[in-house]
């Protein structure tokens, strides 16, 4: 189990996303933080690497920036950032809670094996660090309202660290598409299924050369009441336990049998 519960007032917490150093998200992540602790690092990617998953980069040196006090930029993946930050910038006093987000559109179902705000936490976790992960959905074509993450994200904080989790367990933290005073609550759900194929936008670049665009195409109808994606469509806010160990115990018995 992780040191857990936790003294938030004693906690060095560190917050990373994948949106980039400079993403509105992570300055609401940082002023949730700092509602917690006054010992809040933040080391967060140079550029966006939304979708990044648990990528390592391996292929080239990183770049780690000082920008300020505790606070720093690495030209790498979100599980980059991490890694440096646990092992190198924090390496004489490690962080106690990592917070990863507040992501740019939701992690709901099959997103967490895309995203790059899970892979942080991911990362944090394998590191013996608990991790939350936090991210804001909002209708696409419309502005983002980040006031339900803000105005209670914290408060998730809070509550989630005064119970223990294994130390496989990362939390995964969705906030809904609405003024923060129309939330409707927080439930700790599981993780639904709504991927029913991708969008491929098919076209032609100004050179005459054709390319195809991944696009966002989801489905939302027909999931269960109990799933994430189903309490954040209708105002709420999910917390989802994620288990690091993908072995399928139940399947070990069925396959042993298969190579006497």
């Amino acid at each position: 189990m992780f040191d857990l519960p936790l003294d938030l007032s004693r906690t060095r917490i560190l917050v990373t996303n994948d949106d980039g150093i400079h993403a509105q998200g992570l300055k609401v992540l940082e002023a949730i933080a700092r509602e917690l602790s006054d010992d809040v690092w933040v080391v967060a990617p140079e550029m966006e690497q939304s979708a990044a998953s648990h990528s390592l980069t391996i292929n080239r040196p990183l770049r780690l920036r000082k920008l300020d006090d505790r606070r720093f930029t690495v030209d790498g993946t979100p599980t980059d950032c991490v890694l440096l930050a646990v092992n190198h910038v924090m390496k004489e006093s490690r962080p106690t809670l990592v917070l990863s987000g507040v992501n740019q559109g939701s992690n709901i179902g099959e997103d967490v094996t895309y995203s790059g705000t899970i892979a942080a936490a991911m990362e944090a976790t394998l590191l013996n660090v608990p991790a939350i992960a936090m991210s804001q959905h909002y209708e696409q074509g419309q502005p983002i309202d980040w006031s339900a993450a803000a105005a209670h994200g914290a408060d998730v904080v809070r509550k989630a660290v005064t119970v223990a989790w294994p130390k496989n367990v990362l939390l995964n933290v969705n906030f809904p598409s609405c003024p923060a005073a129309e939330v409707t609550g927080i439930r700790v759900v599981r993780h639904g299924k709504r991927k029913i194929g991708d969008e491929l936008l098919e076209r032609v670049d100004p050179r005459g050369k054709p390319y195809i665009w991944i696009g966002t195409l989801r489905g939302e109808a027909d999931v269960a009441d109990d799933t994430d994606i189903h309490v954040v469509f209708n105002g709420g806010i999910s917390v989802t336990p994620v288990y690091l160990d993908l072995t399928h115990t139940p399947t070990l018995q069925t396959l042993r049998q298969a190579f006497v």
